[in-house]
């Protein structure tokens, strides 16, 4: 039996009123008329076919449109065609950075085009600050926080209003353990309509690390009310609780795990302790969810203190990680073998590409 072929609805005719295609497609993108830009865009492509930039501007209109592997393929075919395009580098960092949810390969391959984009010689300042802040928002996905804070000063040195930047460097300051500076950062954007709840909801932290838990818990209350889908109320079990169910993780892990962690205390706490986190370089994120102490095994121990080896879980750092109480079990499972990968001397790339961040 045949099937009959999809239907495609076929785009408007373009518009140009007196200009090229091109330059109408780049007008029609800019007034956020993205199917009258994509059949500019379109047409320009089939005016001239080595043409990068039309390309790269249909990819841009298909990208608004959410007609995400279409858009994929254009930048792929403007690339192919001009490798340091600057418009088709811009559209797919925005893509794989910005538009598309946030996955460790897709913020990796837009931080790769925004930073070769940010690399070109004699780059228009209007477009370093774009790739700038593309950059400076992978780079905080990726947990790289002093790139990011250097890409969103580049922004900000050329625009001080740019709310993005600054609330991607109130980001960084928080990840690098600057604390007074995002707390500075974030109390400015309390009032902001894109990033008002995260601003309360880092200002809660950074409170709750100063032992303001009343005052921390009316800034996540705000936050939940702003953007209820974004910060759930945490399934935060008693400290009794959480203990027994840290202990629970370790009774379930493998014998030889088990055996690894002989005499290597598994303790739970709240929040982690400023002296561990600033304890190497870069310093540790304030929202790990464990942590483990000490050398590898087979690594000899320096100091006095004993033991010189121990694995600690956050409970209320697990908690905001999860929306329920069996994902909570499951990230105190997925932390310890985290935790116990360090202890047999594995790094976060390696553990990372084993699925266990």
């Amino acid at each position: 039996m045949d099937v009959p072929p999809h239907r495609i609805a076929a785009l408007p005719v373009c518009h140009a009123e007196g200009s090229s295609p091109l330059e109408a497609a780049h007008r029609y993108y800019d007034e956020e008329r993205y199917e009258e830009a994509l059949s500019c865009a379109a047409q320009a492509a089939a005016l001239e076919p080595d043409l990068a930039e039309a390309h790269a501007e249909r990819g841009m209109a298909l990208a608004a449109l959410n007609r995400v592997s279409e858009a994929q393929m254009a930048f792929a075919r403007a690339l192919a065609l001009e490798p340091d395009s600057a418009s088709a580098l811009l559209g797919a960092a925005l893509l794989y950075a910005v538009s598309l949810p946030s996955s460790r390969e897709r913020d990796e391959l837009g931080l790769l085009y925004s930073e070769r984009g940010l690399s070109k010689p004699g780059l228009d300042p209007d477009l370093a600050v774009q790739f700038a802040l593309v950059s400076a928002m992978a780079f905080n996905d990726l947990g790289q926080a002093q790139e990011a804070l250097t890409r969103a000063a580049i922004v900000l040195a050329r625009e001080p209003g740019n709310v993005e930047a600054a609330y991607e460097r109130g980001l960084a300051l928080f990840e690098l353990c600057r604390f007074a500076e995002a707390k500075s950062a974030f109390s400015v954007l309390l009032s902001d309509p894109e990033h008002g709840a995260h601003a309360h909801q880092h200002l809660g932290l950074l409170l709750e690390r100063e032992g303001k838990w009343k005052l921390a818990q009316q800034h996540f209350d705000k936050a939940r009310e702003l953007a209820p889908g974004d910060f759930a109320p945490p399934p935060l079990p008693t400290e009794a609780d959480f203990r027994k169910a840290v202990a629970d993780a370790v009774a379930l892990l493998p014998e030889d795990m088990r055996k690894d962690l002989q005499g290597i205390p598994v303790t739970a706490e709240e929040i982690p302790a400023d002296d561990d986190l600033l304890s190497g370089q870069p310093p540790l994120s304030p929202t790990i969810l464990g942590l483990f102490r000490g050398p590898p095994l087979g690594e000899p121990c320096d100091g006095t203190e004993t033991p010189c080896r121990s694995v600690v879980l956050y409970r209320r750092n697990l908690a905001r990680a999860v929306r329920t109480s069996e994902q909570l079990r499951e990230q105190i499972q997925v932390t310890l073998l985290h935790e116990v990968g360090h202890l047999r001397g594995e790094d976060d790339e390696e553990l990372a590409a084993r699925g266990l961040e």
